[in-house]
């Protein structure tokens, strides 16, 4: 993909050629992507915050109100931001030799963050492209399908450990106000508060203020990856409570418990492993100027999607997941000690068995002995005669 978004030229055709294998997946990912994506934001768009902000906007029209005199305000990828997480992480080092190999211009704005942070990159249209170590690319005034294009394509060389079709999309719609020094949100609308841009040029503080709200949108699009996979590791072990509690026996082979015993823990560590899930503010912003109230940007995107609250029902159903893996462990570990104790039966009955055939040999000896004596003492005897 160029930066105009246009086809590629046949110099690059050879390189995508392996991206062609994957178009199934990928094109299955942006689906499941849009769909949840479209599930998860529907509610929001239409909530009673949303439709004031859209009325207190100039030339803004309430969804579904009935008048003739205001024009419609269309939502579109010139208001949006998109977050798509495609992998547990990238690497960074990677993610920059792509996107100049592509012709984007890396730190356009000189906002100085490591590669290791976070990699800026301006598209076409003056779009931007934040792309974290957390395997999240977040973009700004780009159309949706050039988002999933570039995350499921481009950058997936760069993807370690990557779930193309576990990808999750979420996305949030901003205004920009040149009349604000600060920036903000009212209810689900990022206001990106642009005078001092208007005013002398210096797309810096603007610049920095969408890394923060990025970075709050990344962790919450990095957090619905893990409730989808919460949720369907669930799923799978939904019967097992029903049918404990009707004390069915259950067929699970310990292979099966073992591995929804790994599955959790791996969920588990990934939560707890991803610090910026529960972290009030990660590394990237400490270093910056407090008068910029970056954290208060990150919190206001952690708040309005109600990301703390996920996190603690995450974990309550993490717990439960927790119980129900216990249960099962316990169950596969009376079942082994059950067919150990059979075992060790069997090989006492045996050892038992064969102390009886030699007691009872011992006993045959016994007996025939005197008989033997008894023979030969005849013999002899006849012999002396003869």
């Amino acid at each position: 993909m160029s930066q105009d978004g246009s086809e590629s030229t046949p110099s690059t055709k050879t390189s995508q050629n392996g991206a062609e294998h994957r178009s199934a997946d990928q094109s299955a990912a942006a689906a499941a992507a849009a769909k949840r994506k479209s599930s998860r934001t529907t509610g929001a768009k239409n909530s009673l915050r949303r439709v004031a902000i859209i009325a207190q906007q100039p030339g803004g029209r309430v969804p579904g109100a009935s008048t003739s005199t205001t024009p419609e305000v269309e939502v579109d990828g010139a208001t949006s931001i998109s977050a798509i997480c495609v992998a547990e992480s990238f690497n960074m080092e990677m993610v920059k030799d792509i996107l100049q190999a592509h012709g984007f211009q890396l730190d356009p704005d000189g906002a100085g963050f490591e590669a290791a942070e976070v990699v800026h990159a301006r598209g076409f249209s003056n779009g931007d492209i934040f792309v974290f170590p957390s395997g999240t690319v977040v973009t700004w005034s780009l159309p949706q399908e050039v988002v999933t294009r570039l995350a499921t394509r481009q950058l997936l060389r760069a993807a370690e450990d990557p779930h193309v079709r576990r990808a999750e999309l979420e996305d949030l719609e901003y205004v920009s106000d040149p009349s604000r020094d600060t920036s903000g949100m009212k209810g689900d609308v990022v206001v990106l508060g642009t005078k001092k841009e208007e005013r002398e040029g210096d797309r810096l503080d603007t610049t920095l203020a969408k890394i923060a709200f990025s970075s709050g949108l990344a962790r919450s699009t990095k957090l619905a990856v893990l409730e989808s996979s919460l949720t369907a590791y669930l799923e799978e072990t939904r019967r097992i409570p029903a049918q404990l509690s009707k004390g069915s026996r259950m067929a699970l082979s310990r292979k099966f418990i073992l591995q929804k015993t790994g599955e959790l823990l791996s969920l588990r560590a990934q939560l707890n492993h991803y610090w910026e899930l529960t972290d009030s503010l990660p590394d990237i912003f400490w270093d910056q100027s407090s008068e910029l109230g970056l954290e208060g940007y990150y919190d206001q995107v952690g708040k309005a999607l109600d990301v703390n609250v996920r996190i603690k029902a995450l974990n309550q159903k993490m717990d439960y997941a927790q119980e129900i893996a216990s249960v099962l462990r316990e169950m596969s570990s009376e079942k082994h000690n059950t067919r150990l104790e059979w075992i060790i039966i069997i090989l006492i009955a045996v050892e038992v068995l064969f102390e009886l055939r030699r007691v009872y040999m011992d006993y045959m000896e016994t007996r025939e002995k005197p008989h033997v004596e008894e023979t030969a003492e005849h013999k002899l005897n006849y012999d002396d005669l003869s």
